[in-house]
Formats: structure tokens, sequence, C-alpha cells
């Protein structure tokens, strides 16, 4: 959600609250700019640390956004904007923009935000009470004008089914179990509850140039409230609790305390902790970028839910939608990178916490949801088998930094590896959670886990972990890479990483690609490219040297890549469709493709083990960033649109701050003085180092074997109980078989060597318990070919 000075439509309204008739003024209304914008700039994020506080707060266009409570998972206001009242007319001080931010140091999130005009000056400070489910704001005012206030609840993460009323001077709000309550240290005059969009303050701004409703109650929809200020300086406390008596009363105690203990809490908690951090840069700007990234990921950490890493306490958009989602969910992958971000910045204890909050939301298959609440309840229940694979590669990474093992990792760690072996290599989801198929970045987190996570599991389980692990890791060119396509020979490469094979083929990468934000386009799949590619040495799977990876960086380079007066930014694929319309109009549902800077971090990890310098890369997304420093999850590539609050390179109206892309910072800042990634394993670099060939080739129906080179196993296996009946050379010396069980729950029928000397092709069909599956397959036997990933580490 992002603040916007006018309203959604209300859900309804009272007969008695009708809209006024008068001709709107424009006197006092700031010229030039829209109602609403598409920019979702955010200027920070805070929360206390310590103490019994579960609030975490929001703020841009000078304004407070979202107030999170009583979990990051849980927005429970749109926004809060203020407004100056004079003689001559009104200030909208979130559509004027004439403001500055800042905080006391980049680890101490006390967000002070000051607007200035030709004959007025607001300071706001935003403060949660490390003690109380209560935000505190101190504000002093000069010039000739009354300050004035309008509140949006979203209570239970919504505008419908809110009440709103105003009870002496008191301001409250209610929804389910979920209430509010605003009140004022000094006298409130004008106090009305109404129906956004008819009989909300701001509307009575705009009809009157002040305010004059006084409405007492708004029942059942999207409501807001509004005050106006007696005093010009004094203190707002906004309190949270399950009933409206309990948010007032914890406003009314953080009132009668005052401001200054909780201050001083607030600010000894978070010295405590970001004093301690040594993260290095090569500038004071960028030192400050890290201090502040590592702050912002230690925000987003819940802690009614601890170890809950939400993706970002924002929803894209959200000035257009009322969606439960959004954002502040927990995405496992995203999770996972912010983690190897933590212990990139020695914080180790909190990427433990998150290995424990996997290993406490893991499901009985030993999958993931696609995204859930901090409480573990999914939202989405796509499957994304990177997001399988990552939490195995948090557990290998901290035992790699010698941490102590969690209870149940062992077991986490077995039932997400034959979640992996069953279902892979194909994935329903990508990792941008649109296509099935086989992706080299969900392929190369898959790998990369088998290996990593072997060392937990029994013999047997060890053995064909490895043994899967090396035939997906040689086979992945034959999988993600094309040769002499009209692109290969257009750019002078050999060849090149797809984005996607898709799941319906002949052991060829053949078919198309349906993009989903692109109204169902269709793709050739060969002519898809991507960034995925980046973790083939990321991970250790392949030299940054190896021809293949230079191939792709030239492709991807000249499809992707933009510049922008921040910097080079890079699609997440061609055909792109998530973000913006041209016109600056938001996504929804499709759209035009913008830039994603957390790539920006991926293209210099790729630069930085090609021996070249990422200081580039680092120095885009430093620039790239909000004025309060946040990260967004897209930039604008688009002309200029000063009336929508778009300039190129600079946030749209996309996530704000991405967590992944502050980690993806973090990471890259830490790889530039090391050397190597955060997520580069040991043991899976040391295992695919030197060339390493497979001694099985695993035929499975989403990954088939068209031919078969000479001494390698042949395992013909599916995830239920199967007969083989087979044949050579056309189907001569017909026999059947029945499957064996095979770890991790898989069955399966063997080939050895031996068996399959002297034959040219083997053909199979299967029957299980719904009969014959209707579909012959033939395997070519020993002509022995190039086996391509032989080279994969060559040069390195």
């Amino acid at each position: 959600m992002t603040s916007s000075p006018t309203r959604d439509l209300p859900d309804q309204k009272l007969p008695s609250q009708t809209s006024p008739a008068e001709e709107v003024p424009t006197q006092g209304l700031a010229p030039g700019l829209p109602p609403t914008w598409a920019s979702s700039d955010k200027d920070f994020v805070t929360t206390a640390l310590g103490g019994a506080s579960r609030l975490w707060v929001t703020g841009g266009h000078g304004a407070l956004n979202e107030v999170y409570w009583p979990s990051t998972g849980q927005p429970q206001i749109r926004d809060l904007t203020f407004y100056l009242i004079g003689e001559s007319g009104w200030v909208d001080l979130a559509r004027a923009r004439r403001y500055v931010f800042s905080m006391p140091k980049p680890y101490l999130p006390l967000p002070t935000i000051i607007h200035r005009g030709e004959d007025y000056e607001l300071a706001l400070e935003v403060l949660p009470d490390p003690t109380r489910d209560v935000l505190l704001i101190r504000y002093a005012l000069s010039g000739p004008y009354r300050l004035a206030l309008v509140l949006a609840p979203h209570l239970t993460s919504t505008g419908h089914g809110n009440v709103a009323w105003v009870e002496g001077q008191r301001l409250l709000a209610v929804s389910g179990d979920r209430a509010l309550a605003l009140l004022a240290g000094g006298p409130m005059t004008h106090l009305s509850a109404g129906y956004v969009g008819f009989s909300d303050g701001w509307q009575d701004l705009h009809a009157h140039g002040r305010l004059t409703w006084a409405y007492e109650r708004a029942e059942n929809g999207n409501v807001a409230l509004s005050a106006e200020l007696v005093e010009p300086s004094g203190l707002l406390a906004l309190g949270f609790a399950e009933s409206a008596q309990g948010a007032q009363g914890l406003a009314r105690a953080s009132l009668a305390e005052g401001d200054e203990p909780a201050r001083r809490a607030f600010l000894h908690a978070w010295e405590d902790w970001g004093s301690a951090l040594k993260l290095g840069g090569s500038s004071p700007e960028l030192e400050a970028e890290a201090v502040l990234s590592a702050t912002v990921l230690k925000i987003h950490e819940d802690r009614t839910y601890p170890g809950a890493l939400v993706a970002s306490l924002s929803i894209p958009w959200g000035n257009y939608t009322d969606t439960l989602g959004g954002y502040h969910l927990v995405w496992p992958r995203d999770a996972t990178l912010a983690a190897f971000a933590l212990v990139a910045c020695h914080q180790r204890e909190d990427a433990r916490r998150v290995l424990a909050g996997f290993i406490a939301n893991q499901q009985p298959d030993g999958h993931w949801f696609q995204n859930y609440y901090p409480d573990g309840q999914p939202f989405w229940h796509g499957i994304q088998l990177d997001e399988t694979a990552f939490p195995v590669l948090l557990a290998a990474g901290l035992r790699e930094e010698g941490e102590p093992e969690l209870e149940g990792t062992r077991d986490m760690v077995r039932r997400a590896l034959a979640f992996v072996a069953r279902t892979g290599p194909t994935s329903d989801q990508d990792r941008w959670e649109e296509n099935p198929g086989v992706n080299p970045f969900t392929l190369a987190v898959a790998i990369a886990a088998l290996v990593a996570g072997a060392g937990w599991l029994e013999e047997d389980e060890r053995h064909y972990a490895l043994g899967l692990a090396d035939d997906w890791n040689e086979r992945l060119e034959s999988f993600c890479y094309v040769t002499d396509t009209p692109l290969s020979r257009k750019l002078g490469v050999e060849g090149y990483y797809v984005r996607l094979a898709p799941p319906t083929r002949d052991g060829a990468l053949t078919g198309e690609v349906m993009l989903q934000n692109r109204e169902g386009k269709t793709v050739e799949a060969s002519a898809l490219v991507s960034l995925d590619f980046s973790y083939l040495p990321r991970l250790g799977l392949r030299s940054a040297h190896d021809p293949r990876i230079r191939d792709t960086v030239r492709v991807v380079d000249h499809l992707l890549a933009e510049e922008t007066p921040t910097g080079t930014f890079y699609h997440r694929y061609n055909d792109d469709g998530y973000g913006e319309h041209d016109d600056g109009s938001p996504y929804d549902g499709h759209g035009c493709g913008r830039l994603w800077p957390l790539l920006t971090g991926e293209r210099g990890h790729l630069a930085l083990q090609m021996g070249e310098d990422p200081a580039p890369y680092l120095d885009a997304l430093l620039r790239c960033s909000s004025p309060g420093g946040l990260l967004p999850e897209q930039v604008w590539n688009g002309p200029p649109l000063p009336e929508c609050g778009l300039f190129p390179g600079r946030p749209n109206g996309s996530a704000m701050p991405l967590l992944w892309a502050h980690a993806e910072f973090l990471k890259l800042l830490q790889a530039s003085q090391t050397g190597r990634p955060a997520e580069l394993l040991r043991e899976v670099e040391e295992r695919y180092a030197e060339p390493l060939p497979a001694e099985v080739r695993h035929w499975r129906p989403a990954a088939p074997v068209p031919q078969l080179e000479p001494g390698l196993l042949l395992l013909i296996e599916d995830a239920r109980p199967f007969t083989l009946h087979s044949g050579f050379d056309g189907w001569k010396d017909v026999r059947e078989r029945a499957a064996l069980p095979l770890p991790f729950g898989l069955w399966g029928v063997s080939f050895s060597p031996a068996e399959l000397e002297g034959h040219h092709l083997l053909n199979f069909t299967r029957r299980g318990e719904a009969g014959w599956e209707g579909q012959d397959h033939v395997i070519r036997l020993g002509q022995d070919t190039p086996r391509t990933s032989l080279t994969a580490r060559s040069g390195g």
C-alpha cells in the first residue's frame, strides 16, 4: 500500500452523510500534480527493537503509509496524511512534496520529516514506542496555519467492513478483532468519521478549504477519520489492540509517559545493535547504504513470529488495489537469499531464526508454500522447486560457517531433498512464478541442494542424491542451452542459456512459452532469455569463464540491459509484461516489463566472477535508491512522466523496499571484498571444480533421455509403481520388469551397461495402476557423443 491524497470509492455511505453539492474550490491545491501517483516511493521503514512493541511503520511522500500490527503480514492502516489550513487556503503536504527526510544514522531508523514552504515549516518525528503497540508522532508547526490529519484505517488488511467513530477527543476504528485509536496530547477540533470518497476529511478540505464536517460514526465501509489540532506543536499517539478500549488505553498510557523515555529506549536498542556493524565499502555512500540495507533486513523480521522475513513491507501499485496480499508475505526464496546476506553481515543468529522458521513451516511432503503469512498460513499455493531447495542451502551454509545444528535440520533436509528428487528437474513455476518447465536458476539451486544436503542423508539416499545431481548437472545444457539460432547467428555467438524449457518436449529444447503478463502472447523457448543462468557460476556449477556463460552474458547484455541516468539495469526476460503501462497507469495483470535493480546485482556478481570490477553495478544500485536509501523492485525506463512521479532510473510503483534487492546489494558488496559469492558453498564448488562425469542417467517423463552414452547405467523411474514393457532395436527380445522401490519414494527399473551393449535402440512403454500410458519411448544406445558438461569448469 502506498499513500495517495485521494481515496478509493466507498463501500457504502450512511444516508445522513451526503456529499456536498457546491462547486469544489481550487485555491490552496498544489498545482500540476495528479490525484494519485504511480510511484510507490517510500522514505523509510522502521520498528522498535526489543520490548513489547509489535509495530512496523512505513512512510513516503512526507506522510505515513502502512502501519503493520501485530505482525509484518498485517497492515492496519492505508495512510495517515497531514494538511495545513490557513486563511488563504489549504496545503496538501503529500502533494506538495516539499520536504526533507533524515535519520540520525543509517542504523538508527528514527525518521524526521520536515515540510517547508514559503510561509510554513512542519517537523514530524515518527517513533514506535518500544514498550507498547503505539506509534508516537511528535509534531511542530510554524507559520499561519493549523495542522489537520486524515487517517484511513484498513483494519484486518482491507478497507472493507471497517467501522469508525468519534468518542470525545478520540478517533476510533474497529474491524473484527483489530482496533485502533488516535489520541493527541492537546485538544483536537472538527473530529469526524466519514466514508472514503464521499465524506472523508480530504473531501471536506477539497470542498471547503477547511474542515467543517463532524460526523460521529461511519459503519461497515471504507472509512476515514479526520481532525484538526489546536496547538501548533504536540504529540500524537496511534494505538492498536484487539479492542477499541485496549487501543485507546495503550495510546493514553504512551501519552502519559511521554515520548522521551520511548525515544531513549528506541535509540539505545538500535545503537547497541548497529554500532557493531562493520560492512566496509569503497566510499562513505556505499558504506552508509550497506548499513541501511542491513537495517532494512533487520526491520523486516517479524517479532510475533521470529525468523519470518517478509519480502517487503509494501503492496505494489497499492494506490490502486485493496488486495489482502502484496509483498508482506514470506517467500522462501527471498527469505533464504536475505538470510545469506545476514550471514555476510555477521548476523548469524538472525539467519538461524530464518532456518528455524523454515523447519517449523515445511509441509509434510517436503515443500514449502509459494508464499505464506508470518504465522505460516499460505496465501498462494504454487509449487516452486527452488523454494524447496533453498532452505537446504541455508542449512548447509550455516554448517560451513560453523554454526551448531538446529534441532530438526536433518529431517527438514531429507524431506526437502525427497521432494526435489521426486519432482525435478521440472518445476510447476519458475522463479518469476509464471511458467512451468526446466529453468537454469531453479535447476542450479536444486543440484546444489542435492550436493550440499547429501551429508544429512542415509547412505543409499546419499548415493542416489549425488548421482541425480551429477546427472542433472551434466545434462543441464541439453535442458536449457541452444545453439545456432537466429539470435545466436545475429550476435555472433555459438549459443546461450534460455530462460525456460517447456515441460512437454521430446528431449530437445523445443516449443513455446506463454507469457502470462502479456495477455497470452507466446514466444519460442529458444528465443527467450534471462539472467537466470547467472546462478550456474554463482553456485559453483559452471565457471564464469566458460564460453557458454560468456556468450550468454553477451546475449543478455544485448537484449535485456538498458542504460538509465542512474545506471544500467536489466529486464527479467525479453517481452516481460510486469510493470506499468507506457502511459504510467499501473500494472493490472499485464503491462510493460520494467527494469529490476536486483538483476544489476546478479550481473555484478557475474562481472566479479569473470574478473571484472563490480563497482559500476554497486554504484547503479546506490543511485537508483529512494530519497531514504530504499531499493525498489523496479525502476522506470520510459520517458519522464512527472505527473505520475515516474522518472528514468528511479523507482516506479512496484514494491519498495524490496528485501531481495537490499540483500543482493549487501552480498555483492561483500563479494567484492572477499572475492566469492555468499551462496557459493565449498562442498558444491569442490565437487564440480573438475569434470565429474555422471555414472547414471535418470530417465523420467519430465526429463527423457533421447540418447545414452556408452558405459552409463540407465535408470527408468517414476513417482508411482509401474511395470516396464521393453525391447531392443525395434521391439526385439521383448520382456517385462516390475519397478523396484528407490530412495525418496521413487520406483525404477535399471539397465546396466552390459545389458545395453551391442544394441542400438531401447524401446519401452509402461503400465501403471491405471493401465498402459499410451506412448512408446525410444532411447538411442551406444553412440559416443560429446558430454557437454565435462568442460563446465574449464578456464576457471
